[in-house]
Parts: C-alpha cells; sequence; structure tokens
C-alpha cells in the first residue's frame, strides 16, 4: 500500500478546525507519536518547515508544499517521498469534514494512520 485516506465529520466550523490541526502546539494531544511539534514561522504558510519528534527523541522536518487557508494543508517530508494533505470541506456552517491523505512517492507506506488520532482530534475540537 502506498496511500492511506481517511475522513471524518467534526461538528465545529471549518475555520475552527483548520486552526486547531494546523497549529503545532495542538499536534502532541491527537497524534500519539508525536511527543513535540514546532515550526519555524508563525503564521503558517506555504514554505513554513514543521520539525516533530517521536517518543525516542529522533526529529523529522516536513515542509508545507500546498496551503490554502481553511481548505488545504499539505506537508511533505524533507529529504524523503511521504506527504499527507488535509482536505477541509464545509459541510454546514458548524460541521467540517476532514479528510486525511498520506502517500508514498516510491516505496510502501509504513506506519499508516489509523482513524483513532482523527477521533481524538475530534473530541478535543468539539469539547
Amino acid at each position: 500500500m502506498n496511500t492511506n485516506i481517511l475522513k471524518i465529520i467534526i461538528n465545529k466550523p471549518v475555520n475552527e478546525v483548520f486552526e486547531y490541526s494546523t497549529n503545532p502546539q495542538n499536534t502532541p494531544a491527537w497524534v500519539y507519536s508525536i511527543q513535540q511539534e514546532e515550526t519555524n514561522e508563525s503564521p503558517v504558510r506555504q514554505g513554513t518547515i514543521y520539525k516533530n519528534s517521536n517518543a525516542q527523541g529522533e526529529w523529522s522536518e516536513y515542509v508545507v508544499s500546498e496551503f490554502k487557508e481553511n481548505e488545504l494543508f499539505t506537508l511533505s517530508q524533507v529529504g524523503g517521498s511521504y506527504h499527507v494533505r488535509y482536505t477541509y470541506t464545509p459541510i454546514t456552517d458548524n460541521q467540517t469534514q476532514l479528510e486525511y491523505f498520506e502517500w508514498v512517492d516510491t516505496g510502501e507506506l509504513e506506519g499508516a494512520f489509523t482513524i483513532a488520532p482523527l477521533e481524538k482530534l475530534k473530541e478535543i475540537i468539539e469539547r
């Protein structure tokens, strides 16, 4: 498998879902494999660098390769072939569909996301 697509409905406006999910300080609360995340600038835009560390203290680096506020957010691994795109679609004024699409350019997708982190994100944002 070299792609993975997950979708979830979050009962909040698209701008709230976008703002929360692109804020690096929030990532460890809903992505279990990330212990810390930071960016080289704020606000986030195309070209922003995200760095995150796992439980073993290993750091990974990603660049924002696509960015459309409240619509689309894509991270591409620096020096690698991994990408992840978040697509935000308003369903109503207070409901957003979030699509999580991850892929690799070559080889197999390792450690693909499950729905659990998106369910955690939904739980946090809907509080």
